[in-house]
């Protein structure tokens, strides 16, 4: 318990060992693709994109945890930049499906490799069974998270 009784139990509390930990992996990942003239929203995109290719806009903006009007501008800079390439007109619909191109294939592969040394240095102490362990209990809190709170009455 807290000092006042009631509250919550900072050093203890699970919700805010994550914050700090999420906070933590954050800024280790932007300082690891600061160099390479990167954001970890830019790193995300290229990524969700050569695990899905054909995402959408809104699929983007979800998977990076950003809002479509971000993720859009950021897409505007990336086709400039020749990472990723959008048809002129819609093959249906309006969505208009994200790909990679070569040159963002090659971005993706030294900012994977940057992300994966930060990745490795978060896991360096703990043992494989312990980071399989952690996954599961990550996952796990999600999953819970995700579902529907159940109802008092």
């Amino acid at each position: 318990m807290s000092q006042a009784g009631s509250g919550i139990d900072l050093p203890t509390s699970v919700g805010y060992l994550l914050k700090q930990a999420s906070s933590a992996l954050r800024t280790a990942m932007d300082e690891a693709l600061r160099p390479l003239g990167m954001t970890i929203t830019h790193y995300s995109c290229l990524e969700l994109l050569a695990q899905r290719p054909g995402l959408s806009n809104s699929e983007l903006a979800r998977g990076a945890f950003v809002t479509r009007q971000s993720m859009n501008v950021l897409l505007q800079a990336l086709e400039r930049a020749g990472e990723v390439t959008r048809p002129d007109v819609a093959p249906s619909g309006r969505v208009l499906p994200v790909t990679l191109t070569d040159r963002g294939r090659r971005t993706l592969a030294q900012a994977s490799a940057a992300v994966r040394a930060v990745e490795l240095r978060m896991l360096a102490g703990l043992s494989d069974r312990e980071q399989q362990e952690a996954r599961r209990i990550l996952a796990g809190l999600v999953d819970a998270l995700a579902a529907p709170a159940p109802t008092t009455g």
